[in-house]
């Protein structure tokens, strides 16, 4: 018997008609396929830190609390050195402080994706090779952007304030960003060329809390040793502090944000390299 349905009219037309046109997806090493892929996996990692939630809570508890201590403890002392409110250098050393652990905390969970073989299995499928360590900085900036807006909101209640109009205002956010982005970039190039075993969150908590204490946030500069003050004064916390305050109560805004610059520049610089070689190598596993 002749199968009716195969040669009743028009279904050839019919069958034509059900295939869909080949998808073209960019080349793995285009700039398209790196900022469409970035922008997929950084929203990943923001999803990852939301669902975390001991990491987020101690992100903004520390930092939350190192401001209430800085205030009530030597708010005074350092109102009387500096003839300003004390707030408003409490406040961007908080913020700053909260962008470094942060950024720890997020190098931890590279090490555990590492070990759990998942930087293995992205490494192998077909997306730009740099747009997993791209979202991971980006995703730290949307970090910093968010933790930023609820401790300015919180240093509202000590006293800090924005007087230099929307513009200073929006820069002051971007300062703590960049800051954030280069900082997060140290910590991760520190985590992909490390040992698996390596204690990273002892030596990222070392350097993190020696800048927190040596810093113009912390005190005024001119309140350390003479052969201190040159290394208080240049550290990178110190211009990108100085900066926001000028930033939100107003002052000379060149020097510092010329300093800021240089080193986020000077960050990036140095660790990009070292970033996506310690990555390649850790996600094949030699």
């Amino acid at each position: 018997m002749t199968d009716q349905s195969s040669t009743a009219p028009g279904a050839g037309e019919t069958q034509e008609a059900m295939e869909f046109p080949p998808v073209q997806s960019p080349a793995e090493t285009s700039l398209r396929a790196w900022i469409t892929q970035s922008a997929i996996l950084t929203g990943r990692q923001v999803m990852v830190l939301a669902r975390d939630i001991p990491t987020l809570t101690q992100i903004l508890l520390f930092p939350a609390l190192s401001m209430i201590m800085f205030k009530v403890v030597l708010g005074d002392v350092i109102g009387q050195a500096t003839g300003q409110n004390s707030a408003y250098g409490t406040v961007p050393l908080v913020v700053l402080v909260a962008a470094m652990f942060g950024s720890v905390a997020s190098a931890t969970r590279l090490n555990v994706e590492r070990r759990s073989g998942l930087l293995s299995r992205l490494y192998v499928m077909p997306i730009n090779r740099s747009a997993d360590l791209a979202s991971r900085v980006a995703a730290d900036s949307v970090r910093v952007l968010i933790t930023s807006a609820i401790l300015l909101a919180a240093g509202h209640l000590i006293g800090f304030r924005f007087t230099q109009g929307v513009g200073p205002a929006v820069g002051l956010f971007v300062v703590a960003m960049a800051y954030g982005a280069a900082y997060g970039m140290l910590a991760l190039a520190l985590a992909v060329n490390a040992a698996p075993g390596a204690p990273l969150v002892p030596y990222l908590g070392l350097l993190s809390s020696l800048l927190m204490f040596f810093n113009s946030g912390f005190s005024p500069v001119e309140a350390y040793p003479d052969w201190l003050q040159p290394v208080v004064q240049n550290q990178p916390m110190t211009p990108a502090i100085e900066l926001m305050r000028s930033l939100a109560a107003g002052g000379p805004l060149m020097d510092n944000a010329i300093k800021v610059a240089c080193w986020v520049i000077g960050i990036f610089a140095v660790t990009i390299y070292p970033a996506l070689r310690g990555y390649r190598k850790a996600a094949v596993g030699h």
